[in-house]
C-alpha cells in the first residue's frame, strides 16, 4: 500500500457551480464523469506514481453535503494564501485560517465551499 486514502468524495448538490469553484481555488482543471447513476467531477491525480483520486459527487449515490464529519485536505500547492484568496473570491468561506504545522510540514486551513462542505487546504507555503 503507498497511501492511507485511496479514493475521496466530496458531496455537491450543484456540480457546475462546485467544479468552476474547485477548479478556481486549485488552479486545476476536473474531468466529467458518469459513475453509475450519479455524477462527478474528478481532481487531477496522478494514478501512475500512486497518486490518491477523489471527486466532486452528485446524484442518488453520492454522500450527503456536511459541515461535520470525514475532513478531507487538498493540496493548495503551490501557495496555500492563494488559494484561499481565491476560495472567497469564489464565494466560499474561510472557516479555519492558515495554520502552520510543525517545521517541515507546511501550512493548513479549512475552508467552507459552496454546498457547505468543510474541506481542508494543505500546501508547504
Amino acid at each position: 500500500m503507498k497511501n492511507a486514502i485511496s479514493w475521496f468524495e466530496i458531496p455537491t448538490t450543484q456540480l457546475d457551480a462546485a467544479q468552476a469553484f474547485y477548479e478556481t481555488v486549485l488552479g486545476r482543471p476536473m474531468r466529467r464523469e458518469t459513475m453509475g447513476p450519479s455524477q462527478g467531477a474528478v481532481f487531477a491525480y496522478d494514478l501512475e506514481s500512486h497518486g490518491t483520486g477523489g471527486a466532486l459527487m452528485m446524484g442518488p449515490t453520492a454522500p450527503r453535503v456536511s459541515r461535520t464529519g470525514t475532513l478531507v485536505y487538498l493540496d493548495a500547492s503551490p501557495s496555500l494564501d492563494a488559494a484561499l484568496q481565491r476560495a472567497v473570491g469564489q464565494g466560499g468561506k474561510i472557516a479555519q485560517r492558515r495554520t502552520a504545522l510543525p517545521p517541515g510540514m507546511g501550512f493548513f486551513a479549512h475552508i467552507t465551499d459552496l454546498d457547505g462542505n468543510r474541506v481542508g487546504l494543505h500546501a508547504l507555503a
